[in-house]
């Protein structure tokens, strides 16, 4: 059996641009990781289901993994919305939630990793349709800004959450701190690097239209768009640190608590809660980027 970690993906990858960097990432890393696929969900700035499946295509044309490595579109609604139909033979989601489930059961030398970065209600569904995979899988999900309140994946659907908590799954939180340095919002990098770095870089495909117009061949090129098209001189990549943290464990600082709960939009400590979770801050900015870029520079594609 394969030593790569298997990971899965699941992503509002039409949201803003650090979704895309992530997607791309797990792909170019292709001797550490056997992605095995990316899901989506939609966010309230995402343009729809449609919109988060065609960027994500779009990121996965653009790498030359988009024959090879399943895209699947997940709930366009939240979770409570959609909890009273999941054991239907169908519901919104489904095909995201059913791929989730089915390569959890697959048989492995080691448990799937999925990889959240943005709300948590494919990944919540998919436990309650199949409690059993709770045990065949890691959640490490891109949210919160634990102990504060608040955070977009977090509050684009706060029950999910709380669901995924309650499952008792293996979970740990790449915490976001927004404004702070001990979050993934300190691996920021500047637009004018990403001008300098990304030109050319990954393989060369037919032209594909980007999200804001425009044909490119390449995802360095359309990665230098999407900084352009975002329009600020410094953005951090969140959900690179996602993926960067299940490469390396080295590049962030872990450590083991008992799963807190939520209160409204707020983190209550529960100190005799006996399902523990992992926090993830404090994080190797410097190794991490250097890590991204070196990775788009010599690029592995999935066999």
């Amino acid at each position: 059996m394969s030593n790569r970690i298997p990971i899965l993906v699941d992503s509002d990858a039409n949201n803003e641009l650090d979704d895309q960097h992530a997607i791309a990432y797990a792909v170019f890393n292709s001797d550490v990781f056997d992605l095995v696929g990316v899901t989506v969900n939609n966010t309230p700035l995402g343009d729809g289901i449609e919109g988060q499946y065609n960027e994500a295509k779009r990121v996965l044309q653009l790498c030359d993994a988009f024959d090879s490595i399943p895209l699947f579109r997940g709930a366009d609604q939240n979770y409570e919305d959609i909890l009273p139909f999941i054991n239907d033979d169908s519901f919104d989601g489904i095909d995201a939630v059913d791929f989730i489930i089915a390569e959890a059961r697959r048989e492995r030398s080691q448990p799937l990793t999925v990889i959240p970065i943005g709300k948590l209600t494919n990944i919540a569904l998919a436990l309650d349709r199949a409690p059993d995979i709770k045990s065949k899988m890691r959640v490490v999900w891109l949210g919160s800004n634990y102990p504060e309140e608040g955070e977009y994946n977090l509050l684009a659907d706060i029950p999910a959450v709380e669901s995924v908590l309650d499952s008792s799954v293996a979970f740990e939180m790449v915490t976001v701190r927004y404004a702070q340095t001990t979050g993934s919002t300190a691996v920021a990098v500047e637009t004018k690097v990403v001008k300098q770095t990304m030109p050319g870089l990954g393989p060369q495909v037919d032209p594909v239209i980007g999200r804001h117009g425009g044909e490119f061949t390449c995802f360095g090129d359309y990665s230098i768009s999407l900084f352009e098209n975002m329009n600020f001189p410094t953005r951090p990549l969140f959900d690179v640190v996602a993926v960067a943290v299940v490469k390396n464990p080295a590049w962030g600082e872990r450590s083991e608590m008992p799963a807190p709960i939520l209160d409204g939009k707020s983190w209550v400590d529960w100190s005799d809660n006996p399902h523990r979770i992992v926090i993830w801050e404090n994080f190797d900015k410097d190794a991490i980027l250097e890590d991204f870029f070196q990775s788009m520079r010599n690029y592995r594609l999935p066999s």
